[in-house]
């Protein structure tokens, strides 16, 4: 293995994630999957376990699994991730039931889960106000230029073609491959340049919130490069977006009761 290679298999068997190990080094999440493909591969390994086992000198190669090397990997990958997905939706779920309203660290837990498993670099969670206004209610991982520019802001209209815009309007997933290849980027729309020339931001998903058939925000996170959000990372963030819904209301729903309990 390269000494880069060593590097991310001593990480990922000491139990740091694909997002951990590619902030530590600067590189992609994408780029650390990559490299932990040609690591199982090279090792003839198929589980983190067994990872461990050999970089710590315990395990020997299975000569039968060579031909099968690639599928091993990349089926032994996939299987530790949907366990890592379904890990992460538990404890979400779990952090939402003994929240108490406290809707701050809520909404940390569940951006940060979701940063975490859709591979991007930040998010936020869009208010919705009616009428296309919208006000940047939780973030995580946001560039500060671009959150000064939100806060400053407070609630704000957004224009048709806006992500937000579109999303309003067909109260659907909007998927942007580039938002600086888009005509929109060309015009002088505020919340186009700032999400790109404050944000950094290139690929992105938002999310409709909905509370039964109303709209009560946007779900959005993104990348700083160009890596369109997959069928896969679009139907995790609609969990997250699902998920937050569930604790606002909750939190809304706790704090009518102490006010209801405060009368009494």
């Amino acid at each position: 293995m390269s000494a880069r290679e060593l590097e991310i298999a001593r990480s990922y068997a000491g139990g740091q994630t694909y997002h951990g190990i590619a902030e530590r080094l600067h590189i992609a999440p994408s780029t650390v999957r990559t490299h932990l493909a040609t690591i199982y591969r090279k090792l003839e390994v198929s589980s983190k376990l067994e990872l461990r086992a050999r970089l710590e000198g315990d395990g020997t190669p299975h000569g039968s699994r060579t031909d099968h090397a690639a599928v091993i990997s990349e089926l032994a990958l996939s299987l530790e991730e949907a366990i890592g997905r379904e890990r992460a939706l538990s404890e979400v779920l779990r952090i939402i039931s003994r929240s108490r309203g406290d809707t701050e660290a809520v909404m940390a837990a569940i951006l940060g889960h979701a940063l975490e498993l859709c591979d991007a670099e930040f998010g936020i969670l869009f208010e919705y106000h009616g009428d296309r206004q919208f006000s940047a209610r939780f973030t995580r991982g946001i560039p500060q230029s671009f959150r000064n520019w939100l806060e400053a802001q407070d609630v704000f209209a957004v224009g048709n073609a806006t992500g937000l815009g579109r999303m309003e309007t067909a109260q659907d997933v909007v998927n942007i491959v580039d938002v600086r290849a888009e005509d929109l980027y060309k015009t002088d729309d505020p919340l186009r340049h700032a999400t790109a020339d404050l944000g950094g931001a290139r690929s992105f998903v938002a999310i409709p919130m909905l509370s039964g058939e109303s709209l009560v925000g946007a779900f959005s996170i993104y990348r700083q490069q160009v890596r369109p959000f997959n069928a896969q990372a679009t139907a995790l963030a609609h969990t997250f977006a699902d998920q937050s819904v569930i604790a606002l209301d909750n939190a809304r729903m706790i704090s009518e009761l102490r006010t209801l309990g405060g009368n009494a």
